[in-house]
């Protein structure tokens, strides 16, 4: 197997590590969000529900793998790292009651010097537990800890050459699986095998080019149900009449591209297509803020604008970064298009502008994923854009 981008930009993802790690004064980090890991090193395995993690040390050549011993061979199978720098712990210490794979860890980074170091660990990431936390610190009593503010989620904000390509395609296959999933809603339709054609398709990808599983699964709300975002789908049959919300993602080599769309069951009423045509409206402003020098504030105010100008407004932010992500997220947990975000947007940064408003009885999402062009937001996907119409 081969890493999905060259030795080279390994090396200046490594540089550029080390660099903030310098500045914001940290030996050693400890990356335990599989999608830090996977951008570092090439590390892609399902293997991130039990303690695993990359460490980063300025002195160390290449970052070091450290996981479960039955999941070191997919380590030698995906990623660049010398054996010596693959590390595996003993399979006895899964679910252990009192030992913890992080207690040899700890043995780890005392056996390479740095049991006294500047340590930066990812406090918000999902998989690293309290119970991490608690062994590792216990095993390093002289290493100096504090959280490393998202430091590698961050050198990802602006994407390479290679990685856009990537999200170009995932752009690609998630409008086919969105087309997809609207040719099969009809009345009477079980919600179930709507989701189907959506996994069929997702997988299938497009042009000889195959799909990857998302980090969310679909969300598909139906009627009242689109008044809340994260609703997933049920049994029951698609109505004769009535509103179906549709959020998945493209993805390619783990490059995420999210859209959301809105389809009506039968003619909608005028209310519900006026909301959708100032959502468009909205996300079409804010794709023309999205140029290098204007901030991501800049970017929400431009969309807040439009809705103030047609009676609407949305309380919870309107997008955030997107590209490299595993389960259960595929925001980058950095920047995010709100009023106070100063965040300078630069040429390659990629967003999902989630533009949802949700009412009291209804709700109407068009989103789209972009990158960051001297020209604007540039459409990663390419599906209508309006409250989808189903006779």
């Amino acid at each position: 197997m081969s890493t999905p981008f060259s030795r080279a930009e390994y090396a200046q993802r490594l540089s550029q590590v080390k660099t903030r790690m310098d500045k914001a004064g940290f030996d050693l980090i400890i990356c335990q969000d599989p999608a830090n890991m996977g951008w570092l090193t090439g590390y892609d395995g399902w293997s991130f529900y039990v303690p695993q993690c990359v460490l980063v040390h300025q002195e160390e050549e290449t970052p070091i793998w450290f996981g479960r011993a039955q999941d070191a061979k997919s380590a030698h199978f995906t990623t660049y790292l010398p054996a010596r720098n693959i590390v595996p712990f003993s399979e006895k210490l899964i679910q252990h009651p009192v030992g913890h794979p992080y207690d040899e860890l700890a043995e780890l980074i005392r056996a390479r010097g740095w049991g006294k170091a500047r340590i930066g660990v990812e406090m918000d990431a999902h998989y690293y537990t309290a119970r991490c936390h608690a062994h590792l610190t216990k095993g390093l009593p002289e290493a100096r800890f504090s959280n490393n503010g998202d430091l590698v989620n961050w050198a990802r904000l602006v994407k390479s050459e290679a990685e856009l390509t990537f999200m170009r395609e995932a752009g690609r296959i998630c409008t086919h699986a969105m087309n997809s999933a609207i040719a099969k809603m009809k009345p009477g339709v079980p919600q179930y095998q709507v989701i189907a054609e959506i996994y069929h398709a997702q997988t299938m990808g497009v042009g000889g080019i195959g799909g990857d599983y998302a980090a969310i699964c679909p969300l598909m709300p139906v009627g009242e149900g689109t008044s809340t975002p994260h609703l997933t789908w049920t049994d029951e049959p698609l109505p004769n009449s009535g509103l179906v919300m549709l959020e998945i993602a493209g993805v390619r080599r783990r490059y995420h591209a999210p859209l959301t769309r809105t389809m009506h069951l039968g003619k909608a009423p005028k209310e519900i297509g006026d909301v959708a045509k100032a959502v468009v409206e909205g996300v079409d402003a804010g794709l023309a803020k999205a140029r290098p020098g204007n901030t991501a504030a800049e970017v929400e105010a431009a969309w807040q604008a439009v809705l103030r100008k047609h009676g609407l407004k949305k309380e919870s932010r309107v997008g955030y970064p997107v590209g490299l992500a595993y389960p259960p997220d595929w925001g980058e947990r950095t920047a995010s298009l709100r009023p106070g975000d100063e965040t300078v947007l630069d040429a390659g940064m990629c967003f999902h502008i989630q533009s949802g408003v949700w009412l009291a009885d209804f709700g109407v999402a068009i989103s789209e994923s972009f990158v960051v062009t001297d020209k604007g937001g540039e459409r990663l996907t390419d599906v209508a854009r309006e409250l989808i119409v189903i006779d």
